[in-house]
């Protein structure tokens, strides 16, 4: 959330942090709407185990495809387009960052694998890697603006394994485990202290990077192709006469392009600066290296707030209430299927229940929990069609099937056991929060109520009910209504009230394979791990595309040279693996969660766990 339209009526922010902090906390003793913390009632689903997994894997690998097929526009919009069409990092400039510094991401189509982005074979000729956009896809008028590019969805939700024969498989909705957000903007700025050394004065900075950039960009048309490659996609050709009109454009005003883009990477990095001093002490260095596959979204979002204002009080005392108190770093999510984890109207249409979203189930409704993930990266005039499309897509988008075998008479056996243990608290639609289960805290109390109020602005004034957007060449209102109830004057509904989102959502179990490694934090590397507590590794290897199909979760000891990078649950309190480790009694039903004892029965689980 940028939070420039925080105060909402009430100008205080300009004058004075704390008395808008004030009133923040006496508004929110009226705030009393949200999601039911209850599970749903009834004896909770049980998915039975297949009787011919071959068969059953190779029918859900199929309705996945369909799926995507039918609705190929939506997924388009989640995998390939960006998430503002007037801001991020021009096209020119992002292709030229390895004629600037290719020590830092080396040459050639792939420089983006320094970050975790990959090219997808599904998309050939594309000139952007999975999870890079250009807003050129989107705009109707190729001379209208330069491109810009700027991350997807697909960036942090599309992820891959190896599988025996060293083929990789996409897994649409799931979690890159790969990509490296903070590494991303460290490297940005590391290549612009490379042009500009030791120049402080802001402007000659800018001079500077100009030059840099045009320079690079004359060696760059000697190929008339560089930046397009005679792209064709959407319908439209990105050839020779495309490119020769951008670098025109971006000609014409390259001081301005490159200042923003200059002043934008040095305000983050500043602000992401501040940010570890304040909530991160001693685990600076990791968090600037980068942690592949996990993200601070929150704090990174507060963070584009404290830059917006910095100036109306000082840093530090700015920082106290704008940029959270607990960091928030956990692990991407897995995001298909999402109508199991979305909630539903009570009798009274004034009430959400059974459903949440998020870890901790703070935002209920779809495309405003979308639109979180847009606005992370403190982009202005964020394009809410992908948000609105995003979430058409993963209502129902599958997920992906576990693509090994499975011994169907031990998964037989596991099937009683879930339903026993663990069916109460991992069934769809469940909206309770969970805080009895010993997980770190953290990421459940980064929020608020500044940030909180900040974010219900925010939201509600880039979607209200009013808000049209066009889709499909037609006129649409994707804030307007929720499963057939307005929407107006229920602002509320944009985020649950605090007190309610002290502890994580127990979610639905649907390809949980591909959810490693476990706990929202990461700090658990297998299932196998996550039922005997006791044989938890404090370090182990993540980001690896192999797989352990015995334990259930990717490889987590070394097992491709340059692959993953070593994480160590005792560096940093928030990433600690304890949780999720001791029998645990609610409404007076225990349930077995540590299995330490009885190693067939977890054995059992697991391979039951396989199947969903």
């Amino acid at each position: 959330m940028k939070l420039k339209r925080v105060a909402a009526g009430i100008a205080v922010i300009v004058v004075g942090v704390a008395g808008y902090l004030f009133y923040a906390i006496e508004d929110a003793g009226e705030d009393h709407t949200g999601v039911s913390l209850e599970a749903p009632k009834g004896a909770p689903y049980v998915q039975p185990t297949p009787g011919n997994w071959a068969a059953e894997q190779a029918r859900r690998q199929e309705a996945k495809k369909d799926y995507i097929a039918e609705k190929q526009i939506a997924f388009d919009w989640f995998t390939r387009f960006p998430f503002s069409q007037v801001d991020g990092v021009p096209l020119i400039i992002l292709k030229l960052l390895p004629q600037l510094a290719p020590e830092l991401w080396g040459e050639g189509p792939d420089f983006m694998s320094v970050v975790g982005l990959f090219q997808d074979s599904r998309h050939p000729g594309s000139i952007l890697p999975s999870g890079v956009g250009f807003s050129g896809l989107a705009r109707k008028d190729g001379a209208a603006n330069i491109d810009y590019t700027s991350f997807t969805c697909a960036a942090c939700h599309i992820g891959r394994v190896r599988d025996e024969q060293g083929e990789l498989h996409y897994i649409d909705g799931g979690i890159n485990a790969e990509f490296n957000i903070n590494l991303f903007f460290v490297k940005l700025h590391q290549t612009l202290e490379r042009v500009y050394g030791d120049e402080q004065d802001p402007a000659r900075r800018h001079d500077l990077t100009t030059s840099a950039i045009l320079a690079a960009l004359d060696d760059a048309v000697a190929s008339p192709n560089f930046f397009y490659e005679n792209y064709n996609a959407q319908g439209r050709d990105f050839d020779a006469a495309y490119e020769a009109q951008q670098i025109a454009l971006f000609r014409a005003q390259a001081q301005q392009y490159v200042a923003a883009f200059v002043d934008y990477t040095e305000d983050f990095v500043a602000g992401f600066g501040v940010y570890l001093d304040k909530t991160y002490p001693g685990f600076h260095s990791q968090m600037l290296a980068g942690l592949p596959g996990m993200a601070d979204a929150t704090g990174v979002s507060a963070i584009h707030g404290y830059e917006s204002l910095q100036g109306s009080a000082s840093s530090r005392e700015l920082a106290n209430y704008v940029l959270p108190s607990s960091p928030g770093l956990t692990d991407f999510m897995a995001v298909w299927e999402q109508k199991s984890r979305t909630a539903e109207w009570d009798p009274t249409e004034k009430q959400l229940i059974n459903g949440g979203g998020q870890y901790n189930g703070n935002i209920p409704v779809p495309i405003f929990r979308n639109m979180a993930a847009s606005l992370t990266m403190g982009l202005k005039d964020t394009d809410l069609r992908v948000a609105a499309f995003s979430a058409e897509l993963l209502d129902g988008l599958p997920a992906t099937p576990y693509p090994f075998d499975v011994d169907e008479s031990l998964a037989q056996e596991g099937q009683a056991l879930f339903a026993q243990h663990c069916a109460a608290c991992h069934q769809p639609n469940n909206g309770r929060v969970y805080d009895e289960l010993g997980t770190s805290p953290a990421r459940s109390n980064v929020i608020n109520t500044l940030l909180m109020e900040g974010a219900r602005d925010e939201y509600t004034s880039l979607c209200s009910p009013e808000t049209t957007l066009e889709m499909y060449g037609r006129q649409v209102k994707p804030c307007a209504e929720f499963k057939g109830v307005s929407l107006a004057g229920k602002n509320e509904m944009v985020m649950r009230p605090l007190e309610d989102q002290r502890g994580y959502n127990a979610t639905a179990l649907k390809g949980v394979w591909a959810m490693a490694p476990y706990l929202h934090n990461g700090s658990v590397p297998t299932i196998y791990h996550l039922l005997m507590p006791q044989n938890r590794p404090a370090i182990f290897v993540k980001s690896q595309l192999d797989y352990d199909q015995e334990k259930l979760g990717f490889a987590w000891t070394r097992s491709q040279a340059g692959e993953g990078y070593l994480f160590d649950t005792g560096a940093f309190h928030s990433v600690t693996n304890t949780g999720h480790d001791a029998d645990v009694t609610l409404e007076g039903t225990t349930y077995r969660l540590d299995w330490t004892d009885d190693p067939q029965a977890a054995m059992a689980i697991i391979e039951y766990l396989k199947t969903l």
